[in-house]
């Protein structure tokens, strides 16, 4: 299998590798214009997330996609699923809107609480915070699809399978003829 590998290798013109290349090139630059065109569209930093624990279920289980929108003049609603993020804390956490204190001044703080949780967030919080505020949110949920993560998820577990799918669509796209 290495020796045809390395004969279509060898009897591949090195143009036709250069535009692969290039072709590939162009499609990752593509993705990342679509991926900063839906921050702009969504207001929101992530607006497409993959959720990693089952502190929501049943509503939404592990390797659900979740679709955001973070619009400023949109108000936050008791209910509402809110993905927010944790000053030093990398994984942004989503959950249900607990409760809603508005304050005099129209600051609106509110309290969250995970739906397969037994108690609010306020140990997740970093220490001393007890309410999140707007600049907190990434986004809010707008929809979703069930188990379309996966794959994400098991890539990040295990780094191996991104190694291999990469070298894997690497090499098709430096062999492959068509």
């Amino acid at each position: 299998m290495f020796e045809r590998f390395v004969d279509d290798l060898k009897r591949t013109n090195k143009r036709k590798v250069l535009y692969r290349v290039l072709f590939f090139g162009m499609m990752i630059s593509v993705t990342s214009m679509i991926w900063s065109g839906l921050k702009v569209f969504t207001g929101s930093e992530s607006p497409i997330i993959v959720i990693s624990s089952g502190s929501m279920e049943p509503a939404f289980h592990r390797g659900d996609i979740l679709f955001l929108t973070n619009y400023e003049e949109e108000p936050l609603r008791v209910g509402e699923i809110v993905v927010f993020k944790i000053e030093g804390r990398y994984t942004p956490i989503m959950h249900r809107v607990l409760k809603l204190h508005e304050k005099r001044d129209g600051t609106i703080k509110f309290l969250t609480k995970g739906d397969n949780n037994s108690e609010d967030d306020r140990v997740l919080y970093a220490p001393g915070q007890q309410w999140l505020e707007k600049s907190d949110i990434i986004g809010k949920a707008r929809g979703f699809v069930p188990y379309i993560g996966m794959l994400k998820m098991l890539t990040q577990e295990y780094p191996i399978v991104k190694f291999a799918i990469l070298v894997y669509i690497g090499l098709n796209v430096l062999v492959h003829r068509e």
